[in-house]
């Protein structure tokens, strides 16, 4: 019965783990549609920033593959 409430607290924890993937998802449309939105108001700055907003997208698909991650721990590892 104690195992039980465990695994059941494990599943719990890894679902709001997950939690993390949907924010980054949502992290990178935000910044792809504003910088779309930039790069049509101005032309001619949309070169410069592209390495800027492939960084972006980087660190938020980075926290989302880490929230994945973490969630596998709990499930497996505790």
């Amino acid at each position: 019965m104690e195992g039980d409430i465990v695994q059941m607290g494990a599943y719990i924890g890894a679902g709001l783990a997950c939690m993390g993937m949907g924010g980054s998802a949502m992290g990178v449309g935000n910044v792809a549609g504003n910088f779309l939105a930039g790069a049509l108001r101005n032309p001619s700055a949309a070169a410069d920033q592209t390495a800027t907003l492939f960084i972006g997208i980087a660190f938020a698909e980075a926290l989302g593959i880490f929230s994945f991650l973490v969630a596998l721990l709990l499930m497996f590892a505790v």
